[in-house]
C-alpha cells in the first residue's frame, strides 16, 4: 500500500479523534477533507468513516469506566434513561441509512448545518443551570435524545447538539458534555457494528490496513480530547467552536462559489 494511502488515512483518524467531541462536526471534516484534496478509495467511504467512530467508541469506553462500572451497578435508572435516549437517533438511522450517506453529504447542507445549528448553541448557552449527570430525569434524556436524532445530518455535531440540549435542560456544561459523551456510545457502537458486519461479509470493499492505522489513530486521539474537553467545558464557553463552525461554512461556500 502506498505510504500516501496510510498517511491519509492517519489524518482522518486524528481529525476523528479531534473533531468527535468538539462541536464542529466530525462527520462534516470527514466528508469535506476527501473532496478537498480529491483522495478517493477507502478514506471516502462511509463504511471509513464509521470504522473512524469505533476508535472514538473504544475511548469512550476506556475513559469513563468508572462512570460504566456506576450505571451497570448502582445507578440503572440512568442506564434506562441513555438507552432511551438513544432509540430516536437508532430508529432514524435505520429509516433514513441510505438518505444520510448519500443526499445529506453536500457540502452545500453541511455549510448550512454548520451555520444554523451554531446559532442554535449559543442560544442554549444562556441556559445552562447547575444539574448534574446522576439528576437526570426521563424528560432530560428524552428530549437530548430527540436533539441526538438531528444530529445525522452532516455538519450538526452530535456533540454540539447534546450538549446544547443538556444546557437547556439546565445541566452544567461540564456535566451536559458528560452526559453527551456517554450518550454517543450506544450510537456509535450499532452503526459500527451494522458497518462492521458488512465488512465481515465483505472484506475487499475497503483496505484494512487504512481501516485499522484509522482506528487506532482516532482512539489515541480522541483519549486526549475528551480529557481537554471535560477541563476546558467547566471553564469555557460554546462560542469558539461556533465562530469556527462559522468559518468553516463560509470557506464552504467560497469554494462552492468558485467552483461554480
Amino acid at each position: 500500500m502506498p505510504v500516501d494511502e496510510l498517511l491519509q488515512s492517519i489524518i482522518l483518524g486524528l481529525v476523528q479523534g479531534l473533531t468527535e467531541f468538539i462541536p464542529v462536526s466530525s462527520t462534516a471534516h470527514l466528508i469535506l477533507i476527501p473532496k478537498l484534496f480529491g483522495w478517493q478509495g477507502t478514506v471516502d467511504t462511509l463504511q471509513f468513516d464509521i470504522a473512524l467512530h469505533g476508535g472514538t467508541l473504544l475511548a469512550i469506553l476506556i475513559y469513563f469506566r468508572k462512570d460504566w462500572l456506576r450505571l451497570f451497578t448502582s445507578e440503572t435508572r440512568l442506564l434506562f434513561y441513555l438507552a432511551l435516549a438513544t432509540l430516536p437517533a437508532g430508529i432514524v438511522g435505520v429509516l433514513f441509512e441510505d438518505y444520510v450517506s448519500t443526499t445529506l453529504r453536500s457540502p452545500l447542507i453541511i455549510a448550512f448545518s454548520l451555520v444554523i445549528f451554531g446559532m442554535f448553541m449559543l442560544y442554549a448557552e444562556r441556559y445552562g443551570g447547575k444539574k448534574d449527570l446522576y439528576q437526570s430525569s426521563l424528560a432530560d434524556a428524552f428530549i437530548i435524545g430527540l436533539f441526538q436524532a438531528i444530529a445525522l445530518i452532516p455538519g450538526v455535531s452530535r456533540s454540539g447538539i447534546t450538549i446544547s440540549g443538556g444546557l437547556l435542560r439546565g445541566f452544567e456544561r461540564k456535566e451536559a458534555a458528560r452526559f453527551s459523551f456517554l450518550l454517543s456510545a450506544p450510537v456509535i457502537g450499532g452503526a459500527t457494528l451494522l458497518e462492521g458486519i458488512k465488512i465481515v461479509k465483505d472484506p475487499f470493499t475497503i483496505n484494512l490496513t487504512q481501516t485499522i492505522a484509522g482506528f487506532l489513530t482516532a482512539f489515541v486521539s480522541a483519549m486526549l480530547v475528551i480529557r481537554f474537553l471535560l477541563w476546558f467545558f467547566k471553564r469555557f464557553s460554546l462560542k469558539g467552536f461556533v465562530y469556527y463552525r462559522f468559518s468553516l461554512a463560509a470557506i464552504i461556500l467560497l469554494i462552492l462559489w468558485l467552483k461554480g
